[in-house]
């Protein structure tokens, strides 16, 4: 697994209040999962989970804290290469023991893990069935099913297994559209508050040593009430743009970022003028584990449109942006 698929395994749940069993109803679902959201944002924990793609396995040893010190996060590879990704109020440090590197991003603040929905709404309703499941014995702890179900071959779906008590999330499936297994995470170890061992917060690499790698992105500047100067002018039922901003100067070349989302699942969309990117990029389908990507040539810019989603979807979205598109 290379790092930009581990950067989308690696969770943050944190420890909140307990709150009163829900009724075994498919209506309750999305109370589970405001639950699940509420633990994910206050709970410290800390245990080891395993990641499964196909043939792929990977461990992985996680310690989440949130505290009067604010939020603070590392993850350890126990399989594969040897990674260790640390989170705290100055940002995340990718480190990479093959070469010795470390990657530093202070602006990059939110925790790592699956595309998790966390609660669903009215848009999301509209493209998901959600139903409360049955019950199953996970790392030591009694988790409570719930599945997300899409109505259309556009999206994935999910099956969450979420602690009785809590609702912090123990297990992760994500399924096509006919309800078959594309990616599974399981913790098979999990210590929860007072239980979690503050030493294992601390990195075990000399980060001293390390070289830092500069991100090669231009800075960004969010233009939040700017119309943007390519949009898709088609779009699967439920996606609405949510994000967009410029990156770089004006007068510089174009990188444009969209972000798509139907409440639930996201998608970007890239378009850059950069003529290093334009004569270097394959165009058409690729795919890295569960994301997918289309790219496209279209007056000079290349259109890229990446997310966690099916083919069809970014493909669908990428073939109908276009400049000035309303």
């Amino acid at each position: 697994m290379n790092s930009s698929t581990a950067t989308k395994i690696l969770a943050a749940w944190l420890l909140g209040m307990s709150m009163p069993l829900l009724a075994e109803s498919s209506n309750d679902a999305g109370h589970w999962l405001e639950r699940m959201s509420a633990a994910m944002s206050q709970m410290c924990y800390q245990g080891t989970f395993v990641y499964v793609q196909g043939d792929e396995v990977e461990t992985m040893r996680i310690t989440h804290v949130s505290d009067d010190d604010g939020v603070r996060e590392r993850l350890v590879s126990v399989s594969g290469a040897q990674r260790e990704i640390l989170r705290d109020s100055n940002g995340v440090r990718w480190i990479k023991g093959d070469d010795h590197s470390v990657m530093e991003d202070p602006s990059f603040g939110r925790s790592f893990f699956p595309e998790i929905p966390l609660a669903p709404t009215d848009e999301s309703s509209v493209s998901y069935r959600f139903e409360v499941g049955d019950k199953e014995r996970i790392a030591g702890h009694t988790g409570r099913n719930v599945k997300i179900i899409p109505r259309d071959h556009f999206r994935y779906g999910y099956n969450l297994w979420l602690e009785e008590q809590s609702a912090l999330l123990l297990k992760w499936e994500l399924l096509d559209n006919k309800q078959q297994g594309l990616a599974k995470l399981m913790f098979t170890e999990l210590n929860l508050g007072s239980e979690v061992d503050l030493k294992e917060l601390e990195s075990a690499s000399q980060l001293k040593e390390f070289k830092t790698l500069e991100s090669s992105l231009p800075s960004s500047r969010s233009l939040t009430n700017s119309n943007p100067s390519w949009q898709a002018s088609k779009l699967p039922p439920g996606f609405r743009l949510t994000a967009h901003r410029y990156l770089g100067k004006q007068d510089q070349e174009i990188y444009e970022h969209l972000v798509y989302s139907d409440g639930l699942a996201a998608v970007s969309i890239y378009v850059e003028s950069n003529r290093d990117a334009l004569e270097e990029k394959d165009t058409g389908i690729s795919k890295m584990g569960t994301t997918h990507a289309f790219s496209r040539l279209s007056d000079n810019v290349l259109i890229t449109v990446v997310g966690d989603v099916p083919a069809v979807t970014v493909k669908f979205i990428g073939s109908s942006v276009e400049s000035g598109a309303r």
